[in-house]
């Protein structure tokens, strides 16, 4: 029973990314999807590194990603907005307060890499990270919590 219990917990970890060392590794697919459906990030961070790989092969303009962090509540509207800023701002409107921090948009076999302080964010509000390339957010998103 006990093996079990562990080979589910290390299952579980795989879907999930552990700030520890206060840096977050996500992979984005051309099958749309982030190797992650929840990032944790430690209370005690000050700041937060995300390095984000984009493991297709398709150009930024067919199939690009980004990882985008926002409160849940804000979520729709940062990708409506996101939408009209187009490809050239990164799917995510210029200074949009709501926008914790974003990536730049990545083609396949590309990499971005982003910090933010921990200072922007509430640890007791809901945020979600999502891909904000139009269509995408539907099944390109999951939770962050803060520990």
């Amino acid at each position: 029973m006990r093996k079990t219990g562990i080979a589910l917990l290390f299952g579980l970890i795989s879907s999930v990314a552990y700030a520890g060392e206060c840096t977050v590794d996500a992979e984005a697919t051309a099958s749309m999807a982030f190797n992650l459906k929840e990032i944790v990030i430690s209370k005690k961070c000050t700041e937060v590194t995300i390095n984000l790989k984009n493991s297709g092969t398709m150009a930024k303009n067919i199939m690009g990603h980004n990882l985008v962090i926002s409160k849940a509540s804000d979520m729709q509207a940062v990708l409506m907005d996101g939408s009209a800023a187009g490809l050239d701002n990164n799917y995510v409107k210029v200074n949009d307060a709501r926008v914790v921090v974003n990536t730049k948009v990545i083609g396949g076999g590309e990499s971005a890499s982003v910090k933010f302080n921990l200072s922007k964010v509430k640890v007791s509000d809901s945020y979600m990270f999502f891909c904000s390339f139009p269509g995408h957010a539907g099944v390109m998103k999951g939770n962050v919590k803060f520990m």
